[in-house]
């Protein structure tokens, strides 16, 4: 990741409009090209705009898998799942293919096995592939640097084989299912979407700071192209 890839928008909505726009020239181009176009999405209050636009779009959704990059270990139904928010913003207003989308069925009891069920769902739309071949993965950053689930200091930054992890979060005290930095890093497009000021630090550190992936995952990203409002960016200066 460099300052080359990124592209300060001055709001919110400016950073939604581009990321939108973006997003239905990638599918158009992948759907061209190879007649498919997989996508795993991001959580989180920045994209939820953006996937209700998205809703408003001509796109071909019945050519369009949907899958996620991660999930919070609840039920589908939580407040606080991802799918249902993806569900709600995006899929549902869409009417996308029931056939199309690929929730994550998590276990409360047994993450691990929830995890390994996901991979197995993943391995069968990439069949006999080292690791997917995503169309694009769209990612958010936290203010502790995150992406995904893979949190500073947990037990997924070091995993090499595996697609689809269960991992433990300590500070939150629950466990995340997400997408492991290989995996991500197999996605022809990789974007960050980053608002607010709250994530200056954060940029910073992963874009400039020490090379450190065990506290800033976000460096383990190989990104393409970074949306970011200005009230995020820190110069170079």
């Amino acid at each position: 990741m460099s300052d080359e890839t990124i592209q300060p928008y001055r709001s919110l909505a400016e950073l939604h409009q581009a990321a939108a726009d973006a997003f239905c020239e990638c599918a158009e181009q992948s759907l061209a090209s190879r007649g498919v176009f997989r996508v795993a999405l991001s959580g989180g209050s920045t994209p939820k705009r953006l996937y209700e636009m998205l809703a408003e779009r001509s796109l071909n959704w019945e050519r369009i898998h949907w899958f996620l990059g991660d999930e919070r270990n609840v039920p589908l139904d939580s407040l606080d799942s991802n799918y249902r928010m993806i569900c709600e913003t995006l899929l549902e207003p869409a009417r996308a293919p029931d056939e199309n989308i690929h929730p994550v069925f998590v276990d409360l009891q047994n993450p691990a096995a929830a995890a390994e069920t996901y991979e197995k769902t993943l391995r069968t739309h990439f069949p006999d592939q080292t690791m997917p071949a995503w169309d694009l993965v769209l990612l958010g950053m936290g203010d502790d640097s995150h992406t995904a689930s893979l949190f500073p200091g947990t037990a997924a930054l070091d995993e090499t084989e595996r697609w689809f992890v269960a991992n433990w979060v300590e500070k939150l005290a629950c466990f995340r299912y997400t997408l492991t930095a290989p995996a991500i890093n197999s996605a022809k497009e990789r974007w960050f979407l980053v608002a607010g000021k709250n994530k200056k630090q954060a940029i910073a550190s992963v874009l400039r700071g020490e090379r450190s992936p065990s506290h800033h995952p976000s460096q383990m990203i190989e990104t393409t192209r970074m949306f970011v409002t200005e009230d995020a960016w820190t110069s170079n200066e």
